[in-house]
């Protein structure tokens, strides 16, 4: 998968996000958690996109770990979601599915920076 796909696949991750919201039920608790929920899910699209703009390597890791770390916390806010609308919605798992493979992906995106930043450092 390259750059533009990815970024594209973040992008269709943050619009699920928004729509899944739109037909969750409104109340103050849902309204707490779907607003956690668009930020760190429509996040890592913005992030990734700064991250391939990165200054330098440093830069570009340390925002893919933001990256990973939003992926991650939005498997968090649909499984609280999940748990607490009572709510057996296929678009929930359809999406904890997408956020765990982002997480995986920006994972070893970091991890492979990480360790080509130490062989530049170790020549």
């Amino acid at each position: 998968m390259n750059k533009e796909e990815l970024q594209r696949r973040t992008q269709l991750f943050s619009i699920r996000i928004i729509k899944l919201v739109e037909i969750l039920p409104s109340n103050n608790t849902t309204n707490i958690l779907t607003k956690q929920l668009i930020r760190c899910a429509t996040s890592i699209g913005a992030n990734y996109r700064s991250a391939c703009k990165g200054k330098s390597k440093a830069d570009f890791i340390n925002k893919i770990i933001i990256v990973e770390e939003e992926a991650d916390e939005s498997i968090y806010w649909l499984e609280l979601i999940e748990n607490l609308v009572k709510t057996n919605l296929p678009e929930i798992v359809d999406l904890k599915k997408e956020a765990n493979e982002l997480t995986a992906i920006f994972t070893a995106i970091g991890k492979t920076a990480k360790q080509n930043q130490l062989i530049r450092k170790s020549i």
